[in-house]
């Protein structure tokens, strides 16, 4: 895990294209609501895969954070609209609430 985090470090350290955004705004919404539901998602159908709850859990998870890092990656591009890190806190966001929800919907 700690060579993965490293390496997702170094990677992000060299996006020199950064996006100047707000906290707020219809596009931070597009990307709650997308994580969340891509989230939920992934975890359910990893649950009907027959993996465990709690591992099925993280996949639903991690499956929606890459999207959105892949995403931010992409933005990232010198034709872009560069790395927006509100973006990405809002991609954690709704990847976290629709891991919750999820998790109160099964229990």
């Amino acid at each position: 895990m700690r060579v993965v985090l490293l390496f997702v470090v170094l990677l992000l350290s060299g996006c020199s294209h950064m996006a100047n955004d707000q906290w707020s705004g219809q596009d931070k919404a597009q990307h709650f609501l997308a994580s969340a539901m891509l989230s939920a998602a992934g975890n359910e159908y990893a649950q009907h895969q027959g993996i465990s709850h709690d591992r099925s859990a993280v996949i639903g998870l991690l499956f929606s954070v890459s999207l959105g890092a892949g995403k931010e990656l992409w933005d990232s591009r010198p034709t872009g609209s560069g790395w927006s890190w509100k973006d990405f806190a809002w991609d954690v966001a709704g990847a976290t609430t629709g891991f919750a929800v999820w998790q109160l919907a099964h229990q």
